[in-house]
């Protein structure tokens, strides 16, 4: 939030006060209001917003019970809960002071004032207003993100039978504590429904921690999950807790588990069981309490049956199991999907009146999508951005008919590793053997195309 001189209003019967306090405040002010008559209060309240109000507890009608004083100052905060209100009188007491504090005041200072001592008053009252209206807005905040948080399918987007299986197997087990496998191709959304479950657990208030699997390297495996002390290893330069640690309370989701070695298979398995982590380089044991979300775009069970992955780590994460189809399985939800990311985008590039033809519909709709709703997203957004005209055509979208009849003719060829394996070849030759272009195009990480490439002999 930008930080503003305060604004501030003096009410106060003594035409000498108000004078000298404008004079002394005025270089410290944005607006200074001063009002002999405090009935004018409740007008000026809603003519300006003011962060410091200095109201006198005496007025001529009753000079020296503070009465009136009080009444102004429980109307003021009826009218601005968070003013900062400031109480003068010229007959203070302790009793009084205190009293003023109960009712709401902030402070207290006695006529004739030392300037020093009214000039800090003033700046801590400022302080303390910024302060509440800094809070103010985060709970503003919060109140937005709570919203947000009770659209239970946040990003989500599909009324077709298969999502619909999806939506109702989150709301079963969202509460509970059960681990979770999110099974599915590249670009389907498998961290979209980790997030929702997340949202709708009972620890929807603490973090939600994402690991990448096939990103983190060997070496640094055990690093970044578990921790480390400093010393442990030569770039050790101080203590660093792990994945699991700083997700303790919440929940963790690791995306492409199916990547995993065996033996950090085994290392995992021993955290889950025994529910504490060892940092590297530490022989005390530090224990966790997470909810564990894991993905994949590996068949699981057949890397158990060829001995890839351990069955009784598989036991252990995937107590409920969630398939999410790919797009091509769940074309009636393109149409919703495609009005989704035009939205999103047309408003993030300001182009509000640009809208979709019925014919450039239904070549999204006809379109294989081997890269799911991550390649419909993406290819939505730059065509809006490349767009020069207020609708977006068929032409705007690069998929020619050539290539759709090849992506029929990969429809008709039930095997999924050679399906697999030519859109990994037709990736690689368009990006001319460019590893980093080709495994961004199909949703990969390096290390997993790489993995693929060597499988099928690429």
């Amino acid at each position: 939030m930008t930080k503003l001189k305060p604004k501030v209003l003096i009410v106060d019967d003594n035409e000498d006060a108000l004078l000298a306090a404008k004079l002394l405040l005025k270089p410290h002010t944005s607006v200074i209001r001063t009002e002999k008559d405090p009935t004018i209060i409740p007008h000026a309240l809603l003519d300006e917003v003011y962060d410091i109000i200095f109201l006198d507890m005496n007025f001529t009608q009753d000079m020296t019970s503070g009465q009136e004083g009080f009444y102004w100052l429980k109307e003021i905060l009826k009218i601005d809960p968070s003013a900062v209100v400031i109480l003068i009188t010229a007959y203070g007491d302790v009793e009084m002071a205190v009293k003023a504090v109960k009712e709401g005041a902030t402070d207290f200072v006695l006529k004739p004032w030392q300037n020093e001592k009214f000039l800090a008053t003033f700046h801590s009252a400022a302080r303390l207003r910024e302060s509440r209206m800094e809070i103010a807005y985060l709970r503003s905040q919060q109140k937005q993100l709570s919203e947000d948080i009770d659209n239970k399918f946040h990003d989500i987007v599909g009324v077709s039978p298969v999502m619909q299986k999806v939506y109702s197997t989150i709301e079963k087990v969202a509460a509970t504590d059960a681990n979770i496998i999110i099974l599915g191709e590249n670009g389907t959304g498998k961290e979209l429904v980790a997030r929702a479950l997340h949202r709708q657990s009972k620890r929807s208030k603490e973090v939600f921690i994402t690991v990448d699997m096939g990103a983190i390297s060997q070496t640094l495996f055990e690093s970044e999950l578990f921790g480390h002390i400093k010393g442990a290893f030569t770039d050790a330069k101080d203590n660093k807790s792990g994945r699991f640690e700083v997700a303790s309370g919440g929940t963790l989701f690791l995306d492409e588990i199916g990547n995993l070695s065996n033996e950090f298979q085994a290392k995992l398995l021993t955290v889950l069981q025994n529910r504490e982590v060892f940092r590297v380089g530490s022989s005390k044991a530090i224990p966790i309490d997470i909810r564990l979300i894991c993905a994949t775009n590996e068949n699981i069970h057949d890397l158990v049956n060829m001995g890839k992955f351990r069955q009784d780590l598989l036991y252990r994460i995937n107590t409920v199991e969630i398939h999410l189809a790919p797009l091509r399985d769940r074309k009636e939800d393109i149409p919703l999907l495609a009005e989704h990311f035009l939205i999103q985008y047309k408003n993030k590039y300001n182009k509000s009146s640009l809208n979709m033809q019925p014919e450039t519909l239904k070549k999204l709709v006809s379109y294989h999508w081997p890269g799911n709703i991550r390649e419909l997203q993406h290819s939505i957004e730059r065509a809006i951005i490349l767009c020069e005209t207020d609708s977006l055509e068929p032409s705007d979208f690069l998929f020619s008919g050539s290539e759709q009849r090849r992506e029929d003719s990969l429809r008709e060829n039930y095997n999924l590793e050679e399906i697999e394996k030519n859109i990994i070849r037709k990736v690689l030759m368009k990006y001319e053997g460019n590893v980093t272009k080709a495994a961004n195009a199909l949703g990969l990480t390096r290390t997993s195309l790489y993995r693929r490439m060597e499988k099928f002999d690429l």
